[in-house]
């Protein structure tokens, strides 16, 4: 158990730091008179290009959450995984237990120390939501999130919110793993809201939005 923490814990601090690393290059910070922090692209390199090395690296990390811990655990969600090795269980109630994060929950507690920073800001959202927090809370979000399912190709434009400028991208978020689509299918949430969506691998579940403020706004 103690080298699962360690490796959740190598896994999140390295997750910034690449991250952090990529917007020092790609970006430059400067302070606002509000005291945020903004960011406009040096010569050559776009807020796009910057959002999708962001989101490469996210995709990633959470992507070899999923499939090299999430699926080797003993219990996934109270049920027994017959290619479990690792004995722990992957469970929504991870701190009121022994167990560890879902993968949205990992990716959740690193979006939240990302935030932190005021660089940029990402989040999940979707339309088949089970967190209230990750139903799209915009016209952008909204927009983007029907033309990313539709189409499963990521979405992105400028947004303006509180007076701030933003280079927003939504990307889809795919099931990776069958961890993934069970996980959700079986959810008491999402069978009382949504009984007749059934996830299968690699089928589009929602999307990953970066939101990257601009200078001069």
């Amino acid at each position: 158990m103690a080298l699962v923490e360690k490796w959740m814990n190598t896994l999140r601090t390295r997750t910034v730091a690449f991250i952090a690393i990529i917007m020092a290059v790609s970006v430059t910070a400067v302070a606002c008179g509000g005291g945020g922090t903004t960011a406009t692209a040096t010569p050559g390199i776009s807020p796009e290009l910057v959002a999708d090395y962001i989101h490469t690296v996210m995709e990633a990390d959470r992507t070899a959450y999923t499939r090299h811990v999430v699926s080797r655990v003993n219990m996934l969600e109270g049920k027994e995984n017959p290619d479990g090795v690792v004995p722990v269980e992957a469970t929504e109630a991870w701190q009121q237990g022994s167990g560890i994060p879902l993968p949205a929950q990992m990716f959740r507690l690193g979006s939240e120390i990302a935030n932190e920073k005021g660089y940029f800001t990402y989040n999940l959202i979707s339309p088949w939501y089970i967190n209230d927090s990750h139903a799209p809370k915009n016209d952008f979000e909204q927009t983007a999130m029907d033309a990313v399912i539709e189409t499963g190709e990521s979405y992105k434009d400028y947004q303006e919110v509180g007076g701030q400028q933003f280079f927003s991208a939504l990307y889809p978020d795919i099931a990776v793993a069958e961890a993934c689509a069970s996980c959700h299918n079986t959810h008491p949430v999402h069978m009382e809201r949504y009984p007749d969506k059934q996830f299968v691998v690699d089928d589009v579940m929602g999307g990953v939005v970066i939101n990257i403020p601009l200078e001069g706004a």
